[in-house]
């Protein structure tokens, strides 16, 4: 069984930057994906970021709304997993989820689906104004 935490997350005005941080406790293989969701009220859960490494690749998939401010890496000495976020703006205010998926990649990207991820953080709010 795998718990996520989150952390990082704040008020911060336009232009600004915060990092979130995603802390595993239990196991999550490198070739397992793990990623990044958001949700604003009366919106969908959608996709931001995931990543994870096979055959010494690794493979980045963003949303189009944060490819050249949202940077995701990952820890995978300190079970961690980050989205350093720069050039905030306000449509960037959203819960911010910690996912990881059980099962290993074999390749492509990672899917943006809630539905192929199995342990979920319980959210950081990140509030740009």
């Amino acid at each position: 069984h795998v718990q996520l935490v989150e952390s990082g997350g704040g008020s911060v005005q336009a232009g600004g930057s915060l990092r979130l941080s995603c802390q595993a406790f239990g196991y999550i293989s490198s070739s397992a994906c793990m990623g990044w969701f958001r949700q604003a009220p009366g919106k969908e859960r959608g996709a931001v970021a995931s990543i994870y490494t096979v055959l010494g690749s690794t493979y980045l998939d963003y949303a189009d709304s944060v490819k050249g401010r949202f940077t995701i890496s990952r820890d995978n000495a300190k079970n961690t997993l980050y989205l350093q976020m720069n050039s905030l703006k306000p449509e960037d205010t959203a819960m911010y989820y910690c996912a990881a998926a059980r099962m290993s990649r074999l390749g492509g990207s990672c899917s943006r689906s809630t539905s192929d991820y199995n342990y979920w953080g319980q959210g950081t709010q990140v509030t740009v104004s």
